[in-house]
């Protein structure tokens, strides 16, 4: 199911011993369009200070509720590496991150997390790195070292889901409107789609755009350019934020625009990430 980035705003996030605080922003891979971290205000027990949760920890969700389990203590998050949300987040400061929680490295492989689709299916991968104090076989010690020497200097592409809010959107003949919201998948936590508010352009009609479909973006000037014509921006189905998106609808968009749909590569993904998984599990 998809989830609105606006929807998750301030949703509650759960350790296992208490509550660390409520969602401020998201970090997401604008290569890759996936939600990488979550920025989380903890509470009054920590400073109000900015922590970075990744997707790897979420449990299952309470929606209901607007509440998110991590497998996680307070104690892990105090302690985890310190960021300052006003900078951009430098690829030695996720290496630490990473490294700290004894996460695998998620970047390097052929699907949306390491070789597979899904963030919990990452603990089984090569570059995988133990929690602290855990240890770790011998070769896979030095494997996981020489990844993160070879990375160290990566741009590692985050940017914030607040930022790209407002952002111009431009089809291949001229201005449709602008980034209203961005559609999450609640399992994956990739971007789908692009909320789009044609605002004096069309009526303010609202329709989205999957991130495949952009040929450039522009953070300096705040655009995103899309390789489709206004026309068919017209011409597609609108989107009805009070009514859920199913997949007969994706189905329909992506055939009005004659393109192929996420869910296939999604489920190739899938199988790759258990075939991996499989093969690095000790025997």
């Amino acid at each position: 199911m998809l989830r609105s980035i606006h929807d998750l705003d301030d949703y509650a996030i759960d350790a296992t011993d208490g509550s660390i605080g409520h969602v401020k922003d998201f970090y997401f891979d604008d290569q890759a369009w996936v939600i990488r971290y979550l920025v989380v205000e903890a509470g009054s027990w920590l400073s109000s200070r900015e922590v970075l949760i990744s997707p790897i920890a979420i449990g299952t969700p309470t929606w209901t509720d607007n509440r998110l389990p991590v497998t996680l203590t307070k104690e892990q998050v105090k302690n985890s590496p310190a960021i300052d949300t006003q900078k951009p987040v430098s690829r030695q400061h996720e290496i630490r991150y990473l490294g700290y929680y004894g996460y695998p490295f998620y970047w390097g492989g052929a699907g949306l997390w390491g070789d597979g689709a899904y963030p919990g299916m990452m603990m089984g991968y090569p570059g995988f790195i133990p929690a602290p104090g855990t240890g770790q076989p011998e070769a896979r010690s030095v494997r996981a070292r020489a990844e993160a020497a070879q990375h160290r200097d990566d741009d590692p592409h985050l940017r914030s889901c607040k930022a790209v809010m407002a952002f111009h959107i431009q089809a291949t003949d001229g201005g449709i409107g602008h980034v209203q919201d961005l559609l999450v998948d609640e399992e994956t936590w990739a971007v789908r789609y692009i909320v789009v508010d044609t605002s004096n352009w069309w009526f303010g009609h609202k329709v989205i755009i999957a991130p495949q479909w952009i040929d450039d973006v522009s953070w300096s000037e705040a655009t995103v350019s899309v390789n489709v014509t206004q026309q068919a921006v017209k011409d597609a189905p609108l989107y009805d934020s009070t009514a859920r998106l199913g997949r007969t609808q994706e189905i329909d968009l992506h055939k009005h625009y004659g393109r192929p749909g996420y869910w296939a590569d999604d489920a190739r993904q899938e199988a790759a990430g258990r075939e991996a998984s499989a093969h690095d599990r000790p025997s």
